[in-house]
């Protein structure tokens, strides 16, 4: 790795860019030094660094790169800025509003020889990258379902996106990394419970290139929060939950049960529970030191980068245009 402290700047204060400034001040060979906010309710400084009114102002700093955490809605235009000025960018998921701008970005970045890197945290989990190494080992053999549950209260702080590209977003990427296969088809029921024009609700269905067939089941309107991904696979099913990182193996039953009371709910046999130990870590604080590592040695293999972005955007936009209502 190159030897030298980057420096770096947060565009856009809202939840996940202060996330973001906390991150890169505490980030091991990086400076955090500014942040740009055109509200001028917002704070003058984070954590020293100071707090400007526009890109210009931030660009004048001095910056390697920035982490792009503005509403979806001005990612094109603030990620076409940064590209001209030959600054690497981070830019927070969804990549960009559709395929299009999705790809103008990813053109942009490739022309300028720069790294550009989408937000999709979720492959920073220590249980998502887990559940994706024994796959790839081969310890649930042939991989038959992945299904995914991803539930909370409504986020008032979204404005200009549905819960496809906020939430299901993320399922999707991880989805397609876990198994290492595309999405071949998809179908949906998507609903609008609170009045906006965006959905709030999302029940999908699909293939992947591989046979495996997945279920996204993700809102805005329940009162607790789950993240639960389910890889079903012919010898079991692993089970990770991404807000503690736990992994769990459930093995296809080999015991036979012979007290029919149990039987009747727990299913005519079963197997061993295994909840795995391994390492865990805040995973934006690792996915700030791939994005760092990318920058410095120019190798991006690590991170999500923009053609990758640009594939679960499109997926998106066929999870919605897919719904019926959508057809009439």
């Amino acid at each position: 790795m190159a030897d030298r402290t980057l420096r770096a700047g947060v565009v856009g204060l809202g939840l996940m860019g202060r996330f973001h400034c906390r991150a890169l001040n505490d980030l091991i060979g990086v400076d955090f030094v500014g942040a740009f906010d055109p509200d001028p309710e917002s704070l003058s400084e984070m954590h020293s660094a100071p707090v400007v009114r526009s890109l210009d102002e931030l660009l004048a700093i001095g910056v390697d790169y920035c982490v792009i955490a503005a509403p979806t809605a001005h990612h094109l235009d603030l990620g076409l800025r940064l590209a001209e000025a030959g600054v690497h960018a981070l830019i927070e998921k969804p990549l960009a509003l559709d395929v299009d701008e999705s790809r103008r970005l990813t053109d942009a970045f490739a022309a300028a020889g720069l790294i550009g890197g989408v937000g999709h945290i979720e492959r920073y989990n220590a249980a998502i990258i887990e559940m994706r190494d024994r796959i790839a080992r081969g310890e649930l053999g042939t991989i038959f379902q992945v299904s995914t549950r991803r539930q909370g209260p409504f986020p008032g702080r979204i404005g200009d996106v549905g819960v496809v590209k906020d939430l299901a977003t993320h399922d999707i990427d991880l989805t397609a990394w876990v198994t290492g296969q595309g999405y071949a088809d998809v179908s949906s029921r998507l609903t609008h419970r609170v009045g906006r024009p965006f959905e709030d609700m999302l029940v999908a269905i699909g293939r992947l290139d591989g046979g495996t067939i997945v279920s996204h089941t993700v809102n805005w309107l329940t009162p607790f929060k789950e993240r639960t991904v389910v890889a079903h696979g012919e010898r079991g099913a692993l089970v990770a939950d991404t807000l503690t990182a736990d992994l769990t193996f459930h093995a296809n039953g080999t015991v036979a049960s012979e007290w029919d009371g149990v039987a009747r709910f727990r299913g005519v046999s079963e197997g061993d529970v295994t909840r795995f130990a391994f390492p865990r870590r805040e995973p934006l604080m690792v996915e700030h030191e791939t994005f760092r590592d990318a920058v410095l040695t120019g190798d991006a293999s690590g991170i999500v980068d923009l053609e990758q972005g640009t594939r679960v955007v499109d997926v998106a936009t066929r999870i919605i245009d897919a719904d019926p209502s959508r057809q009439s």
